[in-house]
């Protein structure tokens, strides 16, 4: 309180003097009220830079550091959206080189199903042909003996005619099957 009271003692003497001064100069610097006055602001720039610039200095390195995080947060998408297109490209290439390969498995199946279909055929097919020949050269020589049965019948029925009696006996139709093959085998030979 001893301090009030000297600072308000030297402020009354001070504004005495002052007032004794103005009648003398028209311009005169305080040297109380400059120093009184650098001191209220110090004393201003503290309380401010307190309360004020720090918060908002604080705040301002928050903001910088949240739109430098975004960049790189921007900068990180735009990676993985590269890495992404790419990895499509090199998925949709891959199930491109797949669906060719499964294609070309198909269409060889495909095709060994087909000759293995037109060897089968082409088998059955000679087995038919092999059947059909067995049955036609055995129809062939069952004519051919019906056929020799036949004459055997006829030139007996002609022999007896010629001879004047029946030619029906086993030895007699014998010998003429056996002159109708030897003259079988000697005509085919000719």
């Amino acid at each position: 309180m001893d301090l009030l009271a000297v600072a308000s003692g030297v402020g009354r003497e001070v504004v005495r003097l002052t007032a004794e001064g103005e009648a003398e100069a028209l311009f005169q610097v305080n040297l109380f009220q400059v120093i009184i006055a650098a001191a209220n602001f110090i004393l201003f720039l503290a309380i401010i830079w307190t309360f004020a610039f720090k918060p908002v200095s604080r705040m301002l390195a928050d903001r910088q550091a949240r739109i430098e995080q975004g960049l790189k947060d921007a900068e990180q998408a735009r990676r993985d959206r590269e890495n992404a297109e790419a990895e499509r490209v090199a998925t949709l290439t891959e199930a491109r080189r797949e669906a060719n390969e499964i294609l070309a498995r198909a269409q060889k199946v495909a095709q060994d199903t087909r000759d293995a279909d037109i060897a089968a055929t082409k088998e059955e097919l000679e087995r038919m042909r092999v059947r059909a020949a067995a049955e036609i050269e055995a129809e062939k020589v069952r004519a051919i003996s019906d056929v020799r049965a036949e004459v055997a019948d006829l030139a007996l029925q002609a022999a007896g005619r010629v001879v004047g009696e029946t030619m029906s006996s086993k030895r007699e139709r014998r010998l003429v099957e056996e002159f109708l093959r030897g003259s079988a085998v000697g005509g085919s030979s000719d």
